[in-house]
């Protein structure tokens, strides 16, 4: 890999567009809390824009993403720290339909990269869901449960439709 100078060309349409960003940009007044009291723990899929999902805008909460939406112990890590320091009292753990997480088992994925890219990823532990509102329902109890959170953080679960951008709560 490559080190030293900034890959300016594999980013300039991501540097022009700040420049724009820039000359409207209207968020410095915000501090690092979340003015709504909520983090949201949701899969990395560009289909989810979790702040308009739920009609908040920047600064309202805290975003935590990673494949599937899971509750592993950097997201754990990191909700300590959202409820002690950044003004978080409420927590949603939100997957989604036609996630690819909940369309494959571990070892097909790793056998898909493998055979597609020559790379042998089962060093790695994927997270897989064959049933995921189940797994939503561990993740949230693996949240509740956790004993460094603040006490009092209300921990919730729901499943966000990529077609029609319907939040279902789920009974956990």
């Amino acid at each position: 890999m490559e080190q030293g100078h900034f890959p300016a060309d594999g980013f300039a349409d991501v540097l022009g567009a700040n420049k724009e960003y820039v000359a409207q940009f209207k968020y410095s007044e915000l501090t690092g809390r979340a003015a709504k009291g909520l983090a949201i723990v949701t899969c990395m899929d560009s289909r989810i824009n979790p702040l308009s999902v739920g009609g908040m805008r920047s600064g309202d909460a805290k975003i935590l993403r990673n494949a599937g939406a899971r509750v592993t112990e950097d997201v754990l890590r990191t909700l300590v720290l959202a409820t002690y320091l950044l003004g978080v009292n409420r927590i949603l753990v939100m997957p989604h339909t036609d996630c690819r997480m909940a369309s494959a088992t571990e070892e097909e994925i790793h056998a898909h990269i493998e055979k597609e890219y020559g790379v042998n990823t089962r060093s790695l532990e994927f997270r897989t869901v064959k049933d995921q509102e189940a797994a939503l329902a561990i993740d949230v109890e693996r949240v509740r449960s956790y004993p460094l959170l603040r006490d009092g953080v209300i921990v919730g679960g729901a499943i966000y439709d990529v077609k029609t951008g319907t939040i279902t709560p789920i009974d956990c």
